[in-house]
């Protein structure tokens, strides 16, 4: 007679284990119990990204992205746990971890990476809406550097690459991801960022990421645009008219930016044949463009 073991379908940990962000961070996937290990995957969610995969006979492949940075660690013949190294805020999300096993079955847990650190920028920046700028990040830590990331994370969002310089081959390579600005690289790795008419959505931290022989290093920027304000002093002289009753302006219009102020002012009379308009107002604006002025006068009787 032959006899067939049962087999568990996929026993899963429910509860997303929540690991810290960090250099050499280890994202734990051991079996709980034992058995033969034919193999261990890594995806990323939701789009279930390969990341990582071990098997016992054929060895390990990794994903582009990760390779030279992730490790299985193997501490025992059930352990499928990994670390990472290199890390960038794009690691940041929720990994997942199938172990197959025999006879039990396959056995599965869900990891979150978050960044648990509240960023504090080592510089600060600050810029009217319109200009132009330049963030650098300078390498001014010891050690060879390969490789520079920027990122960029704005108000209410996560960290994104917009830019990447390293050395292959004896040469400059650099990649170019924003969607402002240009990203500029330097033969020293030196990295910039330049902008022209920055917005107060270009709000936010920037940070650059170098990859040395000595480790990694992180410097990063903090970057606050202001609404432009320009004040505007009107002056209106020498208006004449023939009436000897005071006059009104009762319409005029500051036409600047797309928006409109209306004030008024009085007319008095200089003397019995003219009367003479002295008005001066001050305006603030956010926008520059052309100026347009109206005014109308009229007598109030």
């Amino acid at each position: 007679n032959i006899h067939f073991t049962p087999l568990n379908i996929a026993v899963q940990q429910k509860e997303a284990v929540t690991v810290r962000l960090e250099e050499g961070m280890v994202l734990d996937c051991l079996c709980p119990w034992d058995g033969n290990l034919s193999m261990v995957s890594w995806t990323k969610v939701p789009n279930k990204d390969p990341v990582a995969v071990f098997h016992p006979e054929y060895g390990v492949a990794f994903s582009h992205q990760y390779r030279e940075r992730i490790e299985f660690l193997r501490t025992t013949p059930m352990d499928g746990s990994i670390s990472m190294r290199n890390v960038t805020h794009q690691d940041i999300g929720l990994y997942h971890c199938s172990v197959q096993t025999f006879p039990q079955g396959p056995w599965t847990r869900n990891i979150q990476v978050e960044d648990l650190e509240v960023t504090v920028a080592d510089t600060e920046l600050v810029a009217e809406q319109n200009n132009n700028l330049t963030i650098r990040c300078n390498h001014q830590h010891s050690g060879i550097v390969s490789q520079v990331i920027l990122e960029k994370m704005l108000h209410g969002e996560t960290w994104r690459i917009i830019g990447v310089c390293k050395k292959v081959e004896g040469g400059l390579v650099g990649e170019d991801y924003s969607d402002r600005g240009q990203v500029n690289c330097a033969d020293s790795l030196d990295v910039s960022l330049h902008m022209t008419d920055v917005v107060q959505e270009d709000s936010g931290f920037y940070r650059c990421t170098f990859n040395t022989d000595a480790g990694v290093k992180t410097t990063s920027v903090q970057l606050t645009v202001t609404a432009a304000v320009v004040l505007i002093t009107l002056f209106f002289l020498s208006f004449t008219t023939r009436w000897i009753q005071p006059v009104v302006i009762h319409d005029v219009y500051l036409h600047w930016g797309g928006s409109c102020w209306t004030f008024s002012t009085h007319c008095h009379p200089h003397s019995s044949s003219e009367a003479q308009v002295r008005s001066r107002g001050m305006f603030s604006a956010k926008k520059t463009s052309k100026l347009n002025l109206s005014v109308q006068c009229r007598s109030i009787i």
